[in-house]
């Protein structure tokens, strides 16, 4: 059985009644990464691996969830709805608080929760909660949302509820998702375009390097003030610069130069959302290897300007290179561990696996774990 067949069948075990099943997808990044918070642009994709909600009505103002792959159980009220202290259930109770916050009121419902998005492999599995849930109660009560107004709310719910201050696009890419297409977004106005990733020879293939250093949200942090401090410089001398969207790379030289850490942290970014701009008409060319060249050049300028990058990561990357079937490789999120996302022809995949695998393991004593995706759609109704 397929996970969408056990959470209907969980549903029906638990429940004694058959559910309406909607899902929602974890996604990539292929370029563009830290440009969120600085208004910049990103190119995430929707990815085949989903959240699926299985879910009824109830006669009653309550509700009884089920967590399919935590074999767990949360009970509550929509007349109370607070953040708990179990963790998980705070996905899902913060778009029940966001929906009433705008006026939409869900009566009791019961659901099955679960689904095959890897847990912090950074393909934003909190995501996919918030945007299944958000969907299934639009559609199973009827509000009528838009799909961007619940993508706002879903953001809203992981900021309040979750505690995590994320920006828009893992939202944005699970629910606005489209197969064979990467989203380039514009994280200042939301404005967005379908850019086809039709590649029929190729595929995306993660590392996950199974390994999370601790310095991620404390120098997350550190970087966006980083940020905030070259924007502030620049804007002195250029007073519409308000964001690192609007500088280039004369302002981040005559301005910044000789600010350290600031100015590497500046230089990145703006070279970034430049880098992206281009990648997209790589795209429109089918120019696939020069796509893939940005990719690595990213990397590199992770490792050594932003420095969010480890040995792990670093050894991945470098490995890519040497494979020529490999067409592309960087690191994807946050940083210090999780993945790399590999642009690989498909019909040497399984070989290139095997090889990076063993050298992997040689070099860190680390089984790694490896996913093969591809660009898929976003929330939707499955059954």
């Amino acid at each position: 059985m397929n996970i969408q067949s056990n959470i209907a069948q969980a549903f029906r075990d638990k429940f004694k009644e058959e559910p309406a099943i909607f899902k929602s997808p974890g996604r990539v990044n292929l370029i563009g990464e830290h440009t969120d918070y600085n208004n910049g642009f990103v190119l995430p994709a929707a990815i085949d691996k989903a959240v699926y909600v299985a879910i009824t009505k109830r006669t009653d103002n309550r509700f009884v969830w089920y967590a399919y792959d935590l074999n767990d159980v949360y009970e509550g009220s929509n007349d109370a709805v607070a953040i708990s202290s179990k963790g998980w259930p705070n996905y899902l109770l913060g778009v029940v608080d966001q929906l009433q916050k705008a006026g939409f009121f869900p009566g009791g419902f019961n659901v099955v929760i679960g689904g095959d998005v890897p847990n912090g492999a950074g393909m934003s599995s909190s995501a996919a909660v918030e945007c299944s849930t958000i969907f299934a109660l639009n559609e199973l009560f009827g509000f009528g949302i838009d799909k961007i107004s619940m993508v706002k709310m879903a953001q809203k719910a992981e900021h309040v509820f979750a505690g995590v201050m994320c920006g828009i696009m893992d939202q944005f890419a699970s629910m606005m998702g489209k197969a064979g297409h990467v989203i380039k977004l514009d994280c200042r106005s939301l404005e967005y375009e379908y850019v086809p990733f039709d590649f029929d020879d190729i595929e995306i293939v993660l590392f996950d390097t199974k390994v999370k250093h601790s310095l991620a949200s404390s120098e997350y942090n550190t970087r966006r003030q980083e940020c905030e401090k070259g924007v502030a410089e620049i804007k002195k001398y250029h007073p519409e610069v308000n964001s690192l969207r609007d500088a280039d790379i004369p302002m981040v030289e005559k301005y910044l130069k000789g600010s350290g850490k600031v100015y590497d942290r500046c230089k990145f970014v703006v070279e970034e959302i430049k880098r992206l701009l281009d990648a997209c008409e790589d795209l429109n060319r089918h120019d696939l290897k020069a796509f893939g060249e940005k990719m690595f050049a990213t990397h590199d300028g992770l490792s050594k300007l932003y420095e969010v990058s480890c040995p792990e990561l670093d050894f991945f990357a470098a490995c890519a290179k040497e494979e020529p079937a490999i067409l592309g490789a960087r690191m994807m999120g946050g940083g210090f561990g999780g993945c790399t996302i590999n642009l690989i022809k498909k019909d040497s995949v399984e070989e290139v696996v095997e090889r990076m695998s063993k050298k992997y393991r040689e070099q860190f004593n680390i089984e790694t774990e490896v996913y093969r995706t591809f660009a898929s759609n976003g929330a939707s109704r499955v059954s």
